[in-house]
Protein backbone atom coordinates (compact mmCIF):
# COMPACT_ATOMS: atom_id res chain seq x y z
CA UNK A 1 0.00 0.00 0.00
CA UNK A 2 0.73 3.51 -0.08
CA UNK A 3 0.82 5.74 3.17
CA UNK A 4 -0.34 9.30 2.72
CA UNK A 5 -0.44 12.30 4.93
CA UNK A 6 -3.52 14.30 4.52
CA UNK A 7 -4.76 17.52 5.79
CA UNK A 8 -8.71 17.83 5.58
CA UNK A 9 -9.65 21.75 5.59
CA UNK A 10 -12.70 22.67 7.44
CA UNK A 11 -15.02 22.21 5.25
CA UNK A 12 -13.98 18.53 5.48
CA UNK A 13 -12.23 18.43 1.99
CA UNK A 14 -8.38 17.27 1.10
CA UNK A 15 -6.36 20.49 0.47
CA UNK A 16 -2.96 18.48 1.06
CA UNK A 17 -1.62 15.16 0.61
CA UNK A 18 2.32 14.30 1.00
CA UNK A 19 3.45 10.85 -0.15
CA UNK A 20 5.12 9.20 3.23
CA UNK A 21 6.25 5.42 1.76
CA UNK A 22 4.99 3.13 -0.39
CA UNK A 23 5.42 2.27 -4.36
CA UNK A 24 6.39 5.06 -6.42
CA UNK A 25 4.66 3.87 -9.47
CA UNK A 26 1.61 3.68 -7.37
CA UNK A 27 1.84 7.19 -5.19
CA UNK A 28 0.48 9.51 -8.01
CA UNK A 29 -2.78 7.39 -8.21
CA UNK A 30 -3.26 7.15 -4.37
CA UNK A 31 -3.05 10.80 -4.09
CA UNK A 32 -5.55 11.31 -7.02
CA UNK A 33 -7.52 8.46 -5.19
CA UNK A 34 -7.40 10.66 -1.70
CA UNK A 35 -8.08 14.05 -3.20
CA UNK A 36 -11.60 13.31 -4.41
CA UNK A 37 -12.40 11.82 -0.48
CA UNK A 38 -14.76 14.36 1.40
CA UNK A 39 -14.87 13.79 4.90
CA UNK A 40 -17.43 15.20 7.82
CA UNK A 41 -16.10 18.51 8.83
CA UNK A 42 -14.40 17.99 12.40
CA UNK A 43 -15.45 20.33 15.08
CA UNK A 44 -14.13 21.70 18.09
CA UNK A 45 -16.21 23.44 20.66
CA UNK A 46 -18.53 23.77 17.55
CA UNK A 47 -16.28 25.13 15.43
CA UNK A 48 -14.60 23.01 11.81
CA UNK A 49 -11.03 22.99 12.27
CA UNK A 50 -8.34 21.68 10.27
CA UNK A 51 -6.98 18.16 10.89
CA UNK A 52 -4.21 16.13 9.44
CA UNK A 53 -3.84 12.34 9.40
CA UNK A 54 -2.31 9.67 7.74
CA UNK A 55 -4.33 7.48 5.36
CA UNK A 56 -3.11 3.75 3.70
CA UNK A 57 -4.45 3.04 0.63
CA UNK A 58 -3.90 -0.19 -0.75
CA UNK A 59 -4.12 -2.01 -3.80
CA UNK A 60 -5.27 -4.93 -5.20
CA UNK A 61 -2.84 -6.66 -8.19
CA UNK A 62 -4.20 -9.78 -10.10
CA UNK A 63 -1.97 -12.24 -10.12
CA UNK A 64 1.22 -12.77 -7.73
CA UNK A 65 2.90 -9.72 -6.28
Amino acid sequence: GVVLQVVVDEPGRVSNVTVISGHALLAPAAVEAVQQWVYSPTLLNGEPIPVIGTVTVKFTLSGSE
